[in-house]
């Protein structure tokens, strides 16, 4: 007598099936695995994540420049600042090499006037409550749309103005005790003496007169002088290895007579303290007055992404003395 297997295929073909699904899904998935891990990184929102990210994209922008040079020189030597418009083409211009591309993992927004005066800024909503805050601003020459939004926007923050050129802010707005003005100038050493008509002081110097060994924003403008100045300022901390003094560098840079292969080394400099550029901005104004000539001038904004400054490190909590993005 037939079995009830044969007589009912459709039974056998079900279990037979049933026990496929099982083992299938008992075993491990390594593509299941590789896809969840991937889904996990991507959604990670904690500030650690999104800085390892931004700094993944951003090394590959380095290995894409020096792709660039390769291609248009071979060396830097052979690269224009700005080439004229014929064969080779195309003529990319310096700030072509030096995209801003590090994401700000805050939020990016313009502190002060449109045009001339304001600086874009990254996070500076971690400032408006932060007790210790402190920013300096060297070249304001009246235009202190920046400084006073900043005093603002913040409950505590100290704004420290320099600019050899004038005797005050300039701004009713900045009588502030919280705002403080000396006309002095940023330079790559110390001439203060009684017989030196101009008082220029290093960062260094500043910071030890004020009893400060952090800067929350440091804001510069000193009109093509800023390649020596962070020299200065940048070189023992690349020997030494240890975080910049400050979190972020809002900047105008002055290429006049400057060549790429100059510029370059000086840019690199800042990349190995661990500044990263975030937000540029040629300055078309300047380029206005001055058609047919080179856009020398141009804004940056960079992170410092070494040490724990408020930009890339969360603030400890009260009840744990942990930092919010840490487990």
């Amino acid at each position: 007598m037939p079995s009830s297997w044969n007589r009912h295929p459709r039974y056998l073909l079900l279990i037979a099936l049933v026990i496929s699904a099982t083992v299938y899904l008992l075993l491990p998935s390594q593509s299941s695995t590789s896809s969840d891990s991937f889904a996990s990184l991507v959604r990670d929102t904690r500030l650690p994540a999104r800085l390892q990210r931004a700094e993944r994209v951003y090394q590959k922008v380095i290995a894409d420049r020096k792709d660039m040079i390769r291609k248009y020189g071979p060396t830097s030597r052979h690269i224009h600042m700005f080439p004229p418009d014929k064969d080779p083409w195309p003529a990319y211009t310096a700030w072509s090499f030096f995209p801003p591309a590090f994401d700000c993992p805050h939020e990016v927004e313009r502190i002060g006037a449109l045009g001339d005066g304001g600086k874009w800024t990254c996070g500076v909503s971690r400032l408006e409550s932060k007790p210790d805050c402190i920013v300096y601003t060297f070249g304001m020459y009246y235009e202190t749309s920046f400084e006073e939004e900043m005093l603002e926007r913040t409950q505590h923050c100290q704004v420290w103005g320099y600019d050899y050129r004038s005797n005050s802010f300039g701004s009713s707005k900045l009588n502030n005790y919280r705002a403080h003005f000396f006309p002095y100038g940023l330079a790559h050493i110390d001439t203060h003496g009684p017989h030196d008509e101009q008082k220029l002081y290093t960062l260094k110097t500043l910071m030890e007169m004020n009893k400060h060994t952090h800067i929350d924003i440091l804001k510069i403008d000193v009109e093509g002088w800023e390649f020596e100045v962070l020299a200065q300022i940048l070189q023992p901390y690349i020997t030494s290895e240890e975080p910049l003094p400050f979190g972020q560098l809002l900047i105008e840079i002055h290429t006049w007579e400057k060549k790429f292969e100059e510029f370059l080394s000086w840019w690199e400099a800042l990349e190995v303290a661990g500044l990263r550029p975030f937000m540029t901005e040629v300055n078309l104004v300047y380029q206005n007055y001055n058609r047919g000539k080179s856009t020398d001038l141009a804004e940056y904004s960079f992170i410092n992404i070494k040490g724990n400054n408020i930009f890339i490190s969360d603030p400890p909590t009260a009840s744990t003395g942990t930092t919010n993005g840490g487990e």
